[in-house]
C-alpha cells in the first residue's frame, strides 16, 4: 500500500500530520472492530473484513486518481502561468529595454522594437540608436515613475538603474485626454475702458455713439477670431468667457487688442486704453468671477492699459502697461475717498500713519497730511517713524517739525506704536502698499482696519482686506492725492499749517523732479493750494540742499557709467562703499538727462547691507516690470528694488538678465 501511495506525488494536503494521525487511528479502530467481530461471530467478522477490504481498495484507487488529476492540473497551471509570463513579457503593451554599464542596448521586447523601426539595435549604444531617449534615461535614473515625452509620444517611464532595465508605457491617448481637459477649462475675464468717462465728457451724442460703436466692433472682431463669448454690461465694461486653449493663443499674441485700440483711438484724438482682469483654474464660477474682478482691480491699480492674468494659487502674469497713466480731470473719486475716510475715522479709537522704510519727502509729507485730516475730524493720529532710517534731508525736515510741539508729540517709534495699537485702531499706509517695505510691518497684524493711499503702480504684495484703497498711479505723488482731500474737509477745523504744507510741497517737488516729470494740471493745483497755506519754498530749498560729499559721491557713481544695451545706462558703486539711497536715485536721474540714455540704473550697497537698484526711464522702457522681476516695484518710469545676499556684480548680472527678458518679450 505504501508503494502504491508513493507511486505518484501526493498533494500537499495528504502530507498533513494531523490527517495522518487521524487515518492511522481510524485504521487501528476498524481492525480492532473486525478482530472482535471474529471472536463474537465468525460470519459477521468475515463480512466486515470483506467490506473493509473493498472500501480500502476503492479508497486507494480514488486517492491515486485524485493525485494523478491534481498533479496534472498543477502541471498544466504552472505551464500556463510561465507561458503567460513569457507572452506578457514579449507581447504586452509595455516597452522593456535592457542595457549595460556602457549604455549599450542588450535586449528589447518586440513592443518597444516597433518604436525603433526596422533598424538593428542590439549591441549598439542607446545614444547611437536614439539620442533623445538616451538623454531621457540618463536624466531620470532615480526619478521613479515619470511622465516623459519621446518624439511625438507621451510615456510613463521607470528606470531601474541597479539592474539596468527601462520600462516604457505609451500614454499618448491619455495625455491627449488630459490636454483636452486642460484646454477646455473655463476662463472668465473683465474688460474695462480706463478713461471712458473722461473722454466722453466733452463729446456730443453722435461722437459718443461712434466711439461706442468703434470699441464694440474692435472687441467683437477680436472675440470672434479667438472664439470668445463677449457681453457688454455697461458703456465702459464688458465680460468675456473662453476656453484656456484660446487664452494661451491670446497670451502668445500678448493681448495685442489693447495696443490696437490705444493706437487707433490716439490717431482719432480720443485715446482710449483698456484694462483686463482674467482668471481660471477654479470649478466654482462665482469664485472665478471674483478673482477676475480682483485681477482687474490689480490692473487698474497698476495704472491701467494692461492685462493681469492670474490663475488660482499661481503667480500673476502681466501684459501691456506701456504707457503712463492718464490724468483724471474730475475729482469725483477724491470727494468719495475723502468722505469714506472721514466715516472710517469716526468709528476708530486711535489712528496710526506710516510710510515706507527709509522714508522720503513724499512719505513724511503724506503722513503729516493724514495726521492733519484726522485732527480736522477730532481724532488723534500718530506718525510712526524710525529715526535710524532718516536721510539727510528728512533729518533736517524732522528738526523743523520738532519745533512745533503740537505735531512732534504725535511722532512715535514702531515699538511705542506696537504697545498702543488695538484691533479697532486705524492704520493708514501712505506712499506704499507693500507690507514688506513698511516701517513697522507687525502693526498690520495688530489691527483689522487698514487704509492704503499710494501713487505707485499696484503689485501683488498687498495688505489683506483693507477697508479703503486709494491708489492713483497718474498722480505725481501721494502728497498730491492727500492735498486734494483737504478740499472736502470741514471749514470749521484748523487748516493745514506752514510746516505741514511745506513738507507736502517738498514731497511733490522731489517726486516730480521740480515739476519736470509725471506732472499734470492737478499737480499744479495741489502745489498752488499748499503755497496758499504757507508752504515755504526757501525752506524747501534748504531742506533739499546737499553737501559737497554727496555731490562728489554722485559724480563718482556717474563716472562708472556703462551701457549694457541700446541707450540703457548702468552705474555701479564699490562693493565696500555704502551709498545713501537718495544719492543713488539722484545719480539715476542725472544719467537720464544725458544724451542717448533712455533708461538708467544705479546699483549700490545700502546701509542695511542689501544691494539697492534705482531705475529711471523716459517712458519708452517699463522699468517697473524689470524691478518687479527682481522683487521690487514702482512706476513705469521710476522704480527700485533691494537684493539680499548678493554682490554688486551679481546684482548687475541679475539686472541684465531681467532687462534681456523684458526686451525679448517685446520682440
Amino acid at each position: 500500500m505504501k508503494k502504491i501511495l508513493t507511486h505518484e506525488k501526493l498533494p500537499s494536503f495528504l502530507k498533513n500530520e494531523k490527517l495522518k494521525i487521524g487515518a492511522i487511528g481510524l485504521g487501528f479502530t476498524l481492525t480492532a472492530v473486525i478482530v472482535l467481530s471474529f471472536f463474537a461471530n465468525f460470519w459477521i467478522g468475515l463480512i466486515l473484513f470483506v467490506l473493509f477490504s473493498i472500501v480500502a481498495v476503492l479508497l486507494i484507487y480514488s486517492i491515486k486518481t485524485i493525485t494523478v488529476e491534481t498533479n496534472k492540473y498543477i502541471a498544466d497551471l504552472s505551464y500556463r502561468i510561465k507561458r503567460g509570463e513569457q507572452e506578457a513579457l514579449i507581447k504586452m503593451p509595455i516597452g522593456i529595454l535592457l542595457y549595460n554599464e556602457e549604455y549599450e542596448l542588450q535586449w528589447t521586447n518586440p513592443y518597444l522594437q516597433l518604436y525603433f523601426g526596422n533598424q538593428e539595435v542590439l549591441g549598439k549604444k542607446i545614444k547611437e540608436i536614439d539620442e533623445e531617449l538616451a538623454t531621457i534615461i540618463k536624466d531620470n535614473k532615480s526619478s521613479g515613475l515619470t511622465n516623459i515625452k519621446w518624439g511625438d509620444k507621451d510615456f510613463q517611464m521607470i528606470v531601474q538603474d541597479d539592474i539596468k532595465v527601462v520600462y516604457l508605457m505609451d500614454i499618448t491617448q491619455y495625455a491627449k485626454i488630459e490636454e483636452q481637459y486642460i484646454d477646455e477649462k473655463i476662463v472668465i475675464g473683465n474688460i474695462f475702458i480706463d478713461n471712458y468717462d473722461e473722454i466722453v465728457q466733452s463729446m456730443n451724442d453722435r461722437s459718443i455713439s461712434n466711439l461706442n460703436s468703434f470699441v464694440a466692433t474692435q472687441l467683437t472682431n477680436w472675440a470672434k477670431a479667438h472664439q470668445i463669448y463677449l457681453k457688454k454690461v455697461s458703456d465702459d465694461r464688458f465680460i468675456m468667457m473662453l476656453y484656456l486653449e484660446s487664452l494661451v493663443k491670446i497670451e502668445s499674441e500678448k493681448f495685442s487688442i489693447i495696443d490696437r485700440i490705444r493706437e487707433r483711438t490716439s490717431k482719432q484724438n480720443f485715446p482710449l486704453t483698456l484694462s483686463m482682469g482674467v482668471a481660471y483654474g477654479d470649478k466654482n464660477l462665482s469664485d472665478l468671477a471674483n478673482l477676475a474682478q480682483s485681477n482687474l482691480d490689480l490692473a487698474l491699480g497698476r495704472g491701467g492699459d494692461q492685462v493681469v492674468v492670474k490663475p488660482v494659487d499661481e503667480e500673476a502674469r502681466f501684459y501691456g502697461g506701456k504707457t503712463n497713466p492718464m490724468e483724471k480731470r474730475t475729482r469725483v473719486r477724491s470727494r468719495m475717498i475723502s468722505q469714506a475716510l472721514q466715516e472710517i475715522m469716526k468709528h476708530t479709537d486711535k489712528i496710526f500713519v506710516m510710510g515706507h522704510k527709509y522714508p522720503d519727502m513724499d512719505a513724511i509729507g503724506a503722513c503729516l497730511g493724514i495726521r492733519r485730516i484726522a485732527e480736522m475730524n477730532n481724532k488723534e493720529a500718530y506718525i510712526v517713524v524710525n529715526p535710524d532710517e532718516f536721510s539727510n534731508d528728512i533729518s533736517r525736515l524732522m528738526q523743523e517739525v520738532e519745533k512745533d510741539k503740537n505735531i512732534s508729540r504725535y511722532i512715535i517709534t514702531p515699538e511705542i506704536a506696537q504697545e498702543m495699537i488695538t484691533p479697532t485702531s486705524l492704520l493708514v499706509m501712505v506712499d506704499h502698499h507693500r507690507p514688506t517695505i513698511s516701517i513697522a510691518p507687525d502693526l498690520l497684524k495688530a489691527t483689522n482696519q487698514v487704509v492704503v493711499i499710494d501713487h505707485h503702480r499696484r503689485g501683488e504684495d498687498f495688505p489683506a482686506n483693507p477697508v479703503l484703497v486709494y491708489i492713483e498711479p497718474y498722480a505725481s505723488s501721494t502728497a498730491e492725492l492727500i492735498t486734494e482731500l483737504f478740499e472736502y474737509q470741514s471749514n470749521e477745523a484748523n487748516p493745514i499749517n506752514k510746516i505741514e504744507a511745506t513738507a507736502m510741497l517738498a514731497g511733490i517737488i522731489v517726486d516730480t523732479r521740480s515739476f519736470s516729470l509725471r506732472t499734470g494740471s492737478r499737480t499744479f493745483d495741489a502745489a498752488s493750494y499748499l503755497r496758499s497755506c504757507g508752504a515755504d519754498a526757501v525752506l524747501i530749498q534748504r531742506l533739499l540742499k546737499e553737501n559737497v560729499d554727496t555731490y562728489l559721491l554722485r559724480s563718482h557713481l556717474i563716472e562708472s557709467i556703462d551701457f549694457i544695451g541700446k541707450n540703457i545706462a548702468v552705474a555701479i558703486g564699490e562693493e565696500d562703499t555704502v551709498y545713501d539711497t537718495v544719492v543713488a536715485a539722484q545719480a539715476a536721474d542725472t544719467m537720464l538727462s544725458m544724451a542717448d540714455v533712455d533708461a538708467s540704473f544705479v546699483i549700490t550697497r545700502r546701509a542695511d547691507g542689501r544691494v539697492g537698484i534705482s531705475a529711471r526711464s523716459l517712458g519708452e522702457m517699463n522699468v517697473q516690470v524689470i524691478m518687479e522681476r527682481l522683487g521690487g516695484g514702482g512706476h513705469l518710469s521710476n522704480a527700485a528694488t533691494q537684493l539680499s545676499g548678493v554682490t554688486i556684480l551679481e546684482a548687475k548680472e541679475q539686472l541684465k538678465a531681467s532687462i534681456d527678458e523684458k526686451l525679448k518679450e517685446e520682440e
